[in-house]
């Protein structure tokens, strides 16, 4: 069975022709499915006996809400997607006054194993493919009416691990005939991939790359961020610099504070030091508490934040969204595998 939805416009004009039909088919059942239609019978400009061709030859899933929350603070939407085979993952709407931004995820569940982050609980389950990326753009606008004008790739999973399936999402969401959504529109987050942050350059996509840092030394990196091991915090600025060098495009670094682990006044001016002569930003993020894990929320985000300005850093703090309804990653997965 082929995943139709997985498709780019001009492959699925190719198997148009393959099954003896039109090419200017595929324009039609493209825009169908980037407006969510749930099944072939829906399309109703296509000929009956094309409709039957097309179900008994291409899988048409979609996700199905397992769950929803509502922030009753400042209407955030976190979305448990349950897919076609059980699996669940997380999606969530937030608005703000530019605009309504989603933050989807990649994989379900994530080998990455930050410490900070209840996604890795459990570890990686697979890969999601570039529909399931896709639906999750297509059927939060659906359900929730909301029009999307921004999309993050900061959900559960780690998107350059995912590196291809991910390329074609953004080819697929990008496209005029479908959501188009701009690359300006849309931000990348990795935990620092170095070799992946390179392959990435080559593109020279004008999204945004942000970057998980969260510690500018290797000791507290290492300690939070097992895949730093094998990469380093030297490695990981030479790949970001290379990459602004190419693209042209200002890189975002996160920065999740956490109470006497990365919050210290030496931290702050090593990472000035890291980030000197290269565009950046550094969104300083008021630390999630998950309860399996013991680090809490810093104490001195302001004065973090306050050392790096004074050293010629742009660093912000992120605004906290959702406080109230498991709205940061992984949380409402992880009670429903132990729920269930």
């Amino acid at each position: 069975m082929t995943d139709i939805k997985s498709m780019e416009l001009t492959e699925m004009a190719d198997f148009f022709q393959a099954l003896g039909e039109p090419a200017f088919r595929a324009k039609q059942v493209f825009q169908w499915l980037h407006r969510g239609a749930c099944s072939f019978e829906e399309m109703s400009n296509l000929p009956k006996s094309l409709r039957e061709k097309l179900s008994a030859a291409c899988i048409l899933h979609m996700p199905t809400v397992e769950r929803k929350q509502v922030s009753a603070q400042d209407g955030t939407v976190k979305y448990l997607w349950r897919l076609a085979d059980g699996n669940c993952i997380e999606t969530v709407l937030m608005r703000y006054h530019h605009g309504n931004t989603v933050c989807i995820s990649s994989q379900v569940g994530c080998r990455m194993g930050c410490a900070f982050c209840a996604s890795t609980l459990g570890g990686k389950i697979r890969d999601l493919t570039p529909a399931e990326l896709l639906d999750q753009v297509i059927f939060t606008q659906k359900d929730s009416g909301a029009v999307i004008s921004n999309i993050v790739l900061m959900g559960i999973g780690e998107p350059l691990d995912n590196f291809e399936h991910v390329m074609r999402f953004l080819a697929l969401v990008n496209h005029p005939e479908g959501l188009h959504i701009g690359m300006r529109h849309i931000s990348l987050s990795t935990c620092g991939l170095t070799e992946k942050i390179d392959k990435l350059a080559e593109y020279r996509l004008q999204l945004t790359l942000s970057v998980s840092l969260h510690a500018p030394d290797d000791e507290t990196r290492s300690r939070i961020m097992p895949a730093n091991r094998s990469v380093g915090v030297e490695r990981l600025f030479a790949a970001c610099r290379r990459y602004f060098e190419k693209t042209g495009r200002r890189i975002s670094y996160e920065y999740a504070m956490i109470d006497g682990v990365n919050d210290a006044d030496w931290q702050a001016d090593l990472l000035a030091k890291h980030l000197k002569g290269t565009p950046g930003h550094v969104n300083l993020i008021p630390l999630n508490h998950v309860e399996e894990s013991p680090l809490k929320p810093s104490r001195r985000v302001s004065a973090f934040q306050k050392r790096l300005e004074s050293q010629g850093i742009t660093a912000t703090v992120r605004r906290k969204l959702g406080g109230d309804i498991d709205a940061s990653c992984g949380q409402l997965r992880r009670k429903s595998m132990q729920n269930g």
